[in-house]
């Protein structure tokens, strides 16, 4: 199975824990691949260090190139029509319809595209139930 996180995903695990985290964890595991394309990556940097700042602990640190060694990374995709509200977030769509991915998500523009070009985005929760024994 493939997956592309979406960046609430990504920022809840790293700094939250929950069900995020555990998501975070089974691509540690090999349960699935993690897909991403370089703007995806970008955003993730962007947000990993806008939540840093001000904590030592955390400054300076690159959990994200970890997530790296488990992902396939895909050429950012062609620019489209707008396909949600939030244009911003067709990126995941699109790397996802590249990849034959699902899309994990709670943002409520990616939920309601679900089914765009054959792409399934999940909640993460729905995402997480779909691996036995694994929960939070």
């Amino acid at each position: 199975m493939r997956a592309v996180l979406d960046t609430n995903v990504v920022a809840s695990g790293l700094f939250f824990g929950g069900v995020p985290r555990a998501i975070l964890d089974l691509i540690a595991d090999g349960a699935f691949e993690l897909v991403l394309c370089p703007a995806i990556f970008d955003e993730y940097q962007r947000t990993y260090d806008r939540l840093a700042t001000g904590n030592p602990e955390l400054e300076g640190r690159q959990p994200l190139i970890d997530l790296l060694a488990y992902g396939i990374v895909l050429p950012d995709p062609e620019l489209q029509p707008t396909i949600t509200q939030d244009p911003d977030d067709d990126k995941f769509l699109l790397c996802a319809r590249d990849a034959r991915a699902v899309v994990v998500s709670g943002d409520r523009h990616l939920l309601d595209a679900s089914g765009w070009s054959g792409v399934q985005v999940l909640t993460p929760r729905l995402f997480l139930d779909q691996f036995p024994g694994k929960d939070t």
